[in-house]
C-alpha cells in the first residue's frame, strides 16, 4: 500500500499530505471508487486549508471578524451580520466540498451518499486552519440531521435541501438555538413561548448563546408551547427560517454580537423572537430528545476540531524547532525537545484514531443498525473523548507557545490564536461538569461501566501478548472494582469524582485502540504505542531508555 508523502515543507502547503494515521484509517472505512474521490478531494481541500482559507482565517481573527448593523441608512432594523469577503469564499469553498450535503444526498461523481468518516477529515482539516468556521459547519450539521431525522416531508423539502447545499440551489446555514440567559445548561428552565396564531406557530422570547446568528439560514430552536408541562418535556423543536419569502426579516432580531475571547469567526448573539414563523419538527413532546441527539453528533465535531487544533500546534512545534537554532544546534537534537515533540506526536495519534473509531459505532447507531448497549457505548465514548480532545487541544496549544519561546506569544504566529480557538472546545457543546453528568446518568440508568468494562476485556483479549498488554488488564481490573463501587455512591459523591472517572476511562480506551493499530501496523505504530503508553501509565522510571529520543526521527 502506498501512503501518500510529505513534502519538505508540508505544513505551508497541505494538511492532509503527511497525515498518515487519516490516510491509514480512510482506507479502513472507504472502498472503490469512494476511497479515490475521498483522497483526490481531501488533497485538494487541504491544499486550500493550509493556504487560502488559512490566510483569511488569520484576517477574520485579527481585523476582519463579524460585524452587528442593527439599522440602515434609513434607520430601519436590518439586524443584519457584516463578514468580510474572504469569510464568504471560505463558506462557499468549504459547503460545496459536500461536508454537510453529501452526508444526506448522493455524491454526483459516485451516484451514493457519502458518510460521515469522511464528512470528519474535511472537518479535521478544515480546523487545521479555522476551527471557528467549522462551528457553522457543525451547526448546519445539525439542523441537517435533525431536519433529516425528525422533520415531516412538508418541513423537509422546504428547508433540507437548502441547509445541504452544494453550489446546487441557495445555501442555507443552519444553527440550534438552546442557551437562555436564566437556564444556561439547565434548558429545561427555558421560557420562549410558542404560540399558536392562525394556524401558524410563532415564537417570543430570547435566546442569550445563539451561534451562527445572523448567518443561519433556518435556525432550529427549542420553544414551549402555551400549556405545554414544564421542564425539559414540554419543550418542542421548531425549525425558523431567519427571513421569510419575501426576504424580510421573520420577527426577530440580533441585539448584540458577543465579543469573545476566540473563534472570532463565528457571530454569536443575542437574538430577541418578536412573533417568528416556526414549523413543528417532529413529535412535539420530543424535542429536548431530539436535541440531545445532535448534541452528540455537535461533541463529536467538537472533538474533531480538537484534533485540528493540535496537529497544527505539532506542526508549528516540529517546524519551528526543526529551523531554529540554540547554542550551536536545532532545538531537535536537544533530548528534552525531542521528547516533548514525541509524547505529542503519540498522544496525537491515539486520540485521533480513537475518535474515528467511535465515529464507526456512531454511523452504526445514525443508520438504525446499533443495539441497545452499541448506543449506550457511543454516549459514553462520546462524553469521553470530547472532554479528553478539548482538555488536550489547550494543552498541545500551551506546548506549541512554549516551543516558540517569545515569539510564540506574538500574534503574528498562529500560536496564540490556536489556544484562544482551543480554550472554547472545554465549553461549547457541554463543559466536564455537565459531560461528567452525563457519565453519572448513564451508568446510573443503563449499567454503562459494566458495558464498558466487558468491551475493554474483550478488545484487550485481542491483542497480541505483550508487557503493554499486561499492564492494560491490570489497568482494566483496577477500573472495574473502582466503577463497581462509583456507581453505588450517592449523587453527591458520583458528581465529585466522576471527572476523575472520565479520565481513567477515556486513559484506557485510547489505550487500547492504539495496542490495536501497532499490532495491525506494526513498525512505527509500534514506537507510538510504546511512547503512548509509558507517558500515559507513567511507566517510565529515572534512568531508563529514552524512547522518545531513540525513536524521534521513525514517529516524527
Amino acid at each position: 500500500m502506498k501512503v501518500l508523502q510529505k513534502t519538505d515543507h508540508y505544513e505551508a502547503e497541505n494538511f492532509f499530505i503527511g497525515d498518515e494515521t487519516l490516510e491509514l484509517i480512510l482506507r479502513e472505512r472507504l472502498q472503490g471508487p469512494f476511497l479515490d474521490y475521498a483522497l483526490r478531494e481531501l488533497d485538494e481541500f487541504g491544499r486550500a486549508c493550509a493556504n487560502e482559507i488559512d490566510q483569511r482565517a488569520a484576517h477574520t481573527d485579527r481585523e476582519g471578524e463579524p460585524r452587528l448593523l442593527r439599522y440602515n441608512k434609513f434607520g430601519e432594523e436590518v439586524s443584519e451580520v457584516w463578514v468580510n469577503e474572504g469569510y464568504k469564499q471560505t463558506v462557499q469553498q468549504s459547503y460545496d466540498t459536500g461536508i454537510v450535503g453529501y452526508v444526506h444526498k448522493e455524491i454526483p461523481e459516485l451516484g451514493h451518499k457519502g458518510n460521515y468518516t469522511y464528512s470528519f477529515a474535511q472537518g479535521y482539516l478544515l480546523s487545521h486552519a479555522e476551527p471557528g468556521f467549522y462551528c457553522p459547519v457543525t451547526l448546519t450539521m445539525a439542523t441537517a440531521y435533525l431536519l433529516d431525522h425528525f422533520a415531516d416531508d412538508e418541513v423537509k423539502k422546504r428547508f433540507l435541501p437548502h441547509v445541504c447545499a452544494t453550489g446546487d440551489v441557495p445555501l442555507f446555514e443552519g444553527a440550534t438555538f438552546l442557551t437562555e440567559r436564566q437556564g444556561g445548561s439547565d434548558v429545561g428552565a427555558n421560557i420562549v413561548r410558542a404560540v399558536e396564531e392562525d394556524g401558524e406557530y410563532r415564537l417570543y422570547g430570547e435566546k442569550y448563546f445563539a451561534s451562527n446568528a445572523g448567518m443561519a439560514g433556518v435556525a432550529m430552536v427549542l420553544a414551549r408551547k402555551e400549556g405545554a408541562q414544564e421542564g425539559s418535556r414540554g419543550l418542542t423543536l421548531f425549525a425558523v427560517p431567519w427571513r421569510n419569502e419575501e426576504g424580510e426579516l421573520n420577527n426577530l432580531r440580533v441585539r448584540r454580537l458577543k465579543d469573545k475571547l476566540g473563534v472570532r469567526a463565528v457571530p454569536s448573539g443575542e437574538v430577541e423572537f418578536e412573533g417568528a414563523v416556526a414549523y413543528i419538527v417532529g413529535d412535539p413532546t420530543r424535542g429536548l430528545a431530539y436535541m440531545l441527539e445532535a448534541l452528540n453528533l455537535s461533541r463529536i465535531c467538537n472533538a474533531v476540531a480538537s484534533l485540528g487544533i493540535m496537529r497544527r500546534a505539532l506542526l508549528e512545534s516540529d517546524t519551528y524547532a526543526s529551523r531554529r537554532n540554540a547554542f550551536g544546534q536545532p532545538l531537535t537534537d536537544y533530548p528534552m525537545v525531542r521528547d516533548s515533540l514525541g509524547k505529542l506526536r503519540a498522544k496525537l495519534h491515539a486520540e485521533t484514531v480513537t475518535v474515528f473509531d467511535f465515529i464507526k459505532l456512531y454511523e452504526n447507531v445514525t443508520d438504525g443498525k446499533a443495539s441497545e448497549r452499541e448506543q449506550v457505548l457511543n454516549r459514553l465514548f462520546i462524553a469521553l473523548i470530547k472532554k479528553e480532545t478539548a482538555e488536550q487541544a489547550i494543552h498541545f496549544s500551551h506546548e506549541a507557545i512554549e516551543m516558540h519561546g517569545g515569539n510564540g506569544f506574538i500574534e503574528d504566529f498562529v500560536t496564540p490564536r490556536l489556544l484562544r480557538d482551543a480554550q472554547v472546545l472545554t465549553v461549547w457543546e457541554g463543559t466536564a461538569n455537565i459531560l461528567a453528568l452525563e457519565l453519572i446518568r448513564l451508568v446510573s440508568k443503563f449499567n454503562a461501566h459494566e458495558l464498558f468494562i466487558d468491551e475493554m476485556k474483550l478488545r484487550i483479549s485481542g491483542l497480541v501478548d505483550s508487557q503493554l498488554k499486561r499492564v492494560l488488564e491490570a489497568e482494566l481490573a483496577n477500573q472495574n472494582e473502582g466503577l463497581t463501587a462509583f456507581s453505588g455512591y450517592d449523587h453527591a459523591l458520583q458528581t465529585f469524582e466522576a471527572k476523575k472517572w472520565m479520565k481513567r476511562m477515556s486513559d484506557l480506551y485510547e489505550s487500547v485502540v492504539t495496542l490495536e493499530w501497532a499490532d495491525k501496523y506494526g513498525e512505527k505504530y509500534e514506537k507510538l504505542a510504546d511512547v503512548f503508553m509509558e507517558d500515559t501509565w507513567n511507566l517510565r522510571h529515572s534512568g531508563d531508555r529514552m524512547k522518545t529520543v531513540e525513536y524521534f526521527e521513525d514517529i516524527m
